[in-house]
């Protein structure tokens, strides 16, 4: 393990190995010859395992709660607690498979002998668990997750067997007995794979399955570590909301924010344009986007490693850095924009369509505040729309709006997806699946509104987050003009209402959320009630929508 564990922990989860493995003996022993005296001897030891989980249990429990704790050892503990929950349920199996025995009439349906390689399969498993624990050693882990696919194989077969003798419909209570025999036996080889991987897990210092370490271990060649992952662990840093898994890898001992890359693994498709995204940057704008050095497929899951990029996120700067150095981020920030929209400029009308795609997402938000959805009204003689009535007809108005060229944007401008890196005076941008040649509007709102939700009640800093917006938005508001983008601030209305309404379901204070919709709201009235023959006279009132 990372450290060495307690000896209560340590002497508690030998006792329980060795008894787990010994009811497995024993186990295979019955199933060959059933007698009366076995079956009771597996029954009667179900306490005693029991009792060891709960000991191991409790002693992890009150390490973890220990002021003088090291931090590295909180993966460890949890590992071991897991470990003992799945020792304990091997045993269980073996009192299910007892019980199933008990209850048949003809014991020669189950075969019992063909049980004998499977079940000492398990046992060579147990037997690993120590030896890889003590030694930290994840090749005997892998071992141990490898079982469940050779027990799994073992148990298809015979279930197989039975299912063909079901067919013939004579014996047919003892076969399907025989059947939960066979599957509670499989169990014990899922047992055991959640046992290997508990181990692995605590080697890397983060909550890795199987398939994740296998794509981890295959990447981490690109690091010329020898083509070892040893010496390697994972700390992680986000979970997306696409269902990606991000973490930073680094060498034991090292400081706990010295990575040597970024290793990122999900849904192969939202990792698959993710990979796109950082190879059209490296194509239509070097040097913004991190560079990948792995990329790998593995069923329906793929992973990457990417280059970590030194700095802070825009996030951190603006929570807990000086106003100067804030105003230095923005500075290059502004510039790294103006140099993006300049190299990537395209005459070629685009739509963001930004109604259809709050249309899209209002019913997730309605389901984290289904008291967003209101049905039209009438407040004195005057007539209010419903919410979705208003999108509708903003979205019927907005394909006339289209932006008079297009630049290639990030996407997914949130604060958090922006590193400035201040020693070399370099903006990055990271989380770049959703890039692509559209309205630079859509960008700009998103990182606007990713400002003001932040959830700060600090006056000050809500100041700073209204200097943000303000300064974001006077760059796009000078480049609209430079261009003479004449609806530029109705799309950016557009943009922002999408922006407000659809990060309140992310958001439960009801509040902040609440703010944000009806800022959504106002914002498409008022597009809704412009002059379309004069958009030009047409104004976001930035002001008065991010203060508080």
């Amino acid at each position: 393990m990372a450290l060495a564990l307690p000896k209560s922990i340590r002497d508690n989860l030998r006792f329980l190995s060795v008894e787990v493995d010994s009811q497995v003996e024993q186990l295979a022993t019955y199933l060959v010859a059933p007698s009366p005296v076995c079956a009771q001897r597996i029954v009667d030891r179900s306490g005693y395992a029991d009792n060891l989980k709960t000991r191991i249990h409790n002693s992890c429990l009150a390490r973890l709660s220990e002021a003088d704790r090291r931090e590295a050892e909180t993966p460890a503990l949890r590992s071991v607690a897991l470990i003992a929950t799945e020792l304990d349920r091997v045993a269980e199996l073996c009192r299910e498979c007892v019980k199933q025995v008990r209850c048949m009439k003809r014991v020669g349906c189950l075969r019992g002998r063909s049980y004998g390689s499977i079940l000492a399969r398990v046992r060579r498993g147990i037997a690993l668990v120590e030896p890889a624990m003590d030694d930290r050693d994840t090749r005997l882990a892998l071992k141990i997750s490898q079982c469940e696919q050779k027990l799994g194989k073992g148990c298809r077969q015979r279930i197989r067997a039975y299912t063909g003798a079901l067919k013939k419909k004579r014996h047919t209570e003892d076969l399907a007995r025989a059947l939960f025999v066979a599957h509670a036996v499989e169990q014990m080889g899922n047992a055991l794979l959640e046992i290997g991987e508990a181990i692995i897990s605590a080697n890397l210092g983060q909550q890795v399955d199987l398939d994740r370490f296998q794509s981890f271990r295959d990447s981490v060649v690109e690091l010329k570590q020898g083509g070892s992952h040893r010496g390697l662990q994972m700390q992680p840093i986000a979970q997306t909301r696409s269902g990606s898994a991000i973490s930073g890898v680094r060498r034991s001992g090292d400081d706990a924010s010295t990575y040597l890359a970024v290793f990122k693994d999900g849904q192969r498709s939202k990792v698959r344009d993710e990979r796109a995204g950082v190879r059209s940057w490296h194509a239509v704008y070097p040097g913004l986007a991190p560079k990948i050095l792995a990329y790998k497929k593995r069923g329906r899951s793929a992973a990457m490693l990417i280059e970590h990029l030194p700095g802070m996120t825009f996030e951190q700067i603006l929570l807990y850095e000086s106003q100067d150095l804030l105003d230095e981020t923005l500075g290059q920030l502004r510039s790294t924009l103006k140099s993006v929209w300049r190299k990537t400029h395209r005459e070629r009308p685009v739509r963001a369509d930004f109604m259809r795609q709050l249309g899209a997402r209002l019913d997730d938000v309605y389901r984290i505040h289904p008291e967003f959805r209101q049905p039209p009204m009438s407040i004195c003689g005057h007539a209010c729309p419903s919410f979705d009535a208003l999108v509708d007809d903003a979205a019927r108005l907005e394909e006339s709006l289209s932006a008079p060229f297009s630049v290639y944007i990030h996407g997914d401008f949130n604060i958090d997806n922006i590193i400035y890196d201040r020693r070399n005076g370099q903006i990055h941008f990271i989380d770049l699946h959703r890039s692509r040649y559209l309205d630079y509007v859509q960008d700009i709102s998103v990182f606007m509104v990713s400002n003001y939700r932040l959830q700060i009640l600090d006056a000050p800093l809500r100041r700073r987050i209204l200097h943000v917006a303000r300064e974001s938005c006077r760059l796009a508001r000078r480049h609209a003009a430079k261009r003479n983008d004449d609806t530029f601030e109705l799309r950016l209305a557009l943009g922002l209402a999408r922006s407000f309404a659809t990060s309140t379901r992310f958001i439960l204070d009801h509040a902040l959320a609440q703010g944000m919709f009806l800022r959504a709201r106002y914002l498409v009235e008022r597009v809704l009630a412009a002059d379309m023959a004069k958009p030009r006279d047409f104004r976001v009132p930035v002001k008065e929508i991010f203060v508080d």
